[in-house]
């Protein structure tokens, strides 16, 4: 895998900025929409599961699961921003992701946060 698929976040082009902080420098909040997320539930694939169980007991990483999980998040991180976009912000403040298991069965992973119409100042 090369370092791409290890990534996630915005591309330098979207029209709705995600940050981990409590404000963004150089823009003032101009209103708070409220906490909006993007969901998924990822099952675990039979074959990474048994090379996990193998590499578990060799040791190193779990590079089929690591994969899930950045592709997993990404795509609970899209949702966040089409739902923020369908609110009406063009920002989301302090995103958080959290990640669970799901009855044994999957990943839950969230991506959630504020959302927030900005102005550049």
């Amino acid at each position: 895998m090369g370092i791409d698929e290890y990534g996630g976040g915005q591309g330098p082009q979207s029209d709705v900025l995600v940050v981990t902080t409590n404000d963004a420098p150089g823009y003032r909040v101009q209103q708070v929409i409220g906490e909006v997320f993007g969901l998924t539930v990822r099952s675990r694939h039979l074959g990474s599961q048994i090379g996990a169980g193998l590499k578990s007991m060799i040791g190193g990483e779990l590079k089929g699961l690591t994969k899930t999980l950045v592709e997993t998040r990404n795509q609970a991180m899209e949702r966040l921003v089409e739902q923020a976009r369908a609110r009406g912000a063009n920002g989301v403040l302090m995103m958080r992701f959290d990640v669970t298991e799901a009855a044994d069965v999957g990943t839950e992973v969230c991506a959630y946060g504020t959302a927030v119409v900005l102005a550049k100042e």
